[in-house]
């Protein structure tokens, strides 16, 4: 049986994004080893993790699905440092960035 720790918030790291339908990026916390996604708003978005010295990160709906009012952790590789994000329809999302949960 597997073992998996809490997920331990780095506070003060929420961004409350407002995805719609051209994708828009932020930068998140290089060295983060997880993050926090939750879909406040009533539309599904998508989302995808990079790294900005690769170029431009860009989310389209090929992407990781959230879903409306639904919480998610995901793991990323550490150097990533900038989150994707797009919703046809427009919608909330909260990020947060942390470790442990997953």
């Amino acid at each position: 049986m597997a073992v998996h720790s809490a997920f331990q918030p780095h506070y003060g790291s929420n961004q409350v994004l407002t995805p719609g339908a051209a994708s828009a990026s932020i930068t998140i916390g290089a060295g983060n080893q997880s993050l926090l996604l939750e879909n406040t708003g009533a539309n599904i978005c998508y989302v995808r993790l990079g790294q900005a010295i690769n170029g431009t990160v860009t989310a389209t709906t090929a992407d990781l699905p959230i879903a409306p009012g639904t919480q998610r952790v995901i793991g990323k590789p550490q150097d990533f440092d900038t989150l994707a994000h797009i919703s046809a329809a427009g919608t909330t999302l909260q990020v947060m960035s942390g470790e442990g949960g997953i």
